[in-house]
């Protein structure tokens, strides 16, 4: 049983920063991707990130801002948000998708198969 735990989420200003961490039972050949979900929208690939952390994909709304990021050694995988807006407040999934050992990265959510609890933002104006 694969399980991913976010952690970091909070309340930051406009402007601000947070990072947030998923620990897995294994990362291994696994594509990681984060989503986000905010109230009343479906939920939307944020960011993804291949295997060896070489090739990483992002959503229009968060590139230039977030980077992805992943220690495989730890297990865990990373999401630093700089320049927070208001809009950017939602709960945020980690998720582990297909395996792969190319650079492929997925950033449709059926693609992948396992999901954290979430953790919410929350960006004050």
């Amino acid at each position: 049983q694969v399980q991913l735990v976010e952690s970091g989420g909070g309340v930051a200003q406009a402007g601000g920063s947070l990072r947030l961490s998923c620990v897995a039972s294994t990362l291994g050949t696994y594509i990681m991707g984060w989503f986000r979900q905010a109230p009343g929208k479906e939920r939307e690939f944020v960011a993804g990130i291949n295997w060896s952390g070489r090739s990483t994909d992002y959503a229009d709304s968060v590139k230039g801002r977030f980077t992805i990021s992943r220690d495989n050694a730890k297990n865990t995988v990373y999401l630093q948000m700089n320049s927070l807006k208001p809009e950017d407040t939602a709960v945020y999934y980690c998720a582990r998708g297909p395996y792969n050992r190319y650079t492929y990265v997925a950033s449709n959510p059926h693609e992948y198969e396992y999901w954290g609890q979430g953790t919410q933002v929350t960006v004050s104006s």
